[in-house]
């Protein structure tokens, strides 16, 4: 079974369930164990950090057939449809499921991606700043986009990430980074008079958005010239900057990052997909 949903991170401590903590996957299971009344477990297309937010998340679940039956209870409504409806009464508010589908053995949320794609929204100025809206970051000086945007070019491709991530021992850095791309959009668009970076790639280590953002808010404040993060990817190193050298990217705040989705293959292609995305992961 597939699920889609959304979630407003700002009261979690990230996605993934941690003893003592509240998060997404925690409430998540919680409600669909209820539900199906035996232990779910579930996996995620991209796990988030704490306060980071999605609108177009992705996680799969494996429920047996008589586990299934049951879950419209006296309804003629199809399981899927009524997972949805009986989740709606059991999750808080910050979380919703929007739809949720059965879908082939071969898919997996996590290995079968892609590609995803996230938004970073930030307001550089009090004129654009919305308090109400809890995706964005008050940023305290003014942004040069088009620096910002000239700068991000040498990263696109794939490169060794080691210098924009948090790695795991044992696991790749490398990533193909598809877009990162900057804009203010205008007046009568979303989001408009902010400063939104669109970062598109095959999968991300952990923490990679929130360094590339955090690196190339330096080249917008004017504090670096735009060939500092080709500077930090080539160092590709965890030790912190010095005077003469570059170091490891720095990190911004996770307030204003938002998964926007998730892209899959087709069904016929959903195993190879998962395949050759281990094998490259591992």
């Amino acid at each position: 079974m597939r699920l889609d949903l959304s979630y407003d991170g700002t009261d979690f401590h990230g996605w993934a369930a941690q003893p003592g903590q509240r998060t997404v996957q925690g409430e998540l299971e919680q409600a669909l164990s209820r539900i199906a009344r035996v232990p779910v477990q579930v996996t995620v297309a991209g796990r988030t950090d704490a306060g980071v937010h999605a609108r177009g998340q992705v996680c799969h679940l494996d429920l047996p057939g008589p586990v299934l039956a049951t879950i419209p209870g006296r309804s003629d409504r199809a399981p899927a449809d009524a997972l949805v409806t009986r989740l709606a009464g059991l999750l808080p508010a910050d979380v919703v499921v929007h739809a949720a589908r059965e879908v082939p053995a071969e898919f997996d949320a996590r290995f079968g991606a892609l590609r995803r794609r996230y938004r970073y929204r930030i307001s550089d100025g009090p004129t654009v700043h919305d308090p109400l809206r809890r995706d964005v970051l008050r940023h305290r000086w003014p942004l040069d986009v088009e620096a910002m945007a000239r700068a991000s070019r040498a990263l696109l491709g794939e490169h060794d990430f080691l210098s924009f991530c948090k790695p795991r021992e044992g696991a790749t850095t490398i990533r193909t980074l598809e877009q990162l791309s900057w804009e203010r959009p205008e007046p009568g668009r979303t989001d408009e008079g902010l400063v939104v970076a669109t970062v598109v790639a095959d999968a991300f280590c952990h923490h990679m958005v929130r360094s590339l953002v955090g690196t190339l808010l330096a080249v917008g404040e004017g504090r670096k010239g735009e060939d500092w993060p080709a500077q930090v990817l080539a160092a590709r190193t965890r030790q912190s900057s010095t005077r003469t050298s570059a170091g490891s990217a720095p990190l911004c705040p996770p307030q204003g990052l938002t998964l926007e989705g998730v892209e899959y293959p087709a069904e016929a292609d959903l195993a190879a997909q998962a395949r050759a995305a281990r094998v490259l992961r591992g």
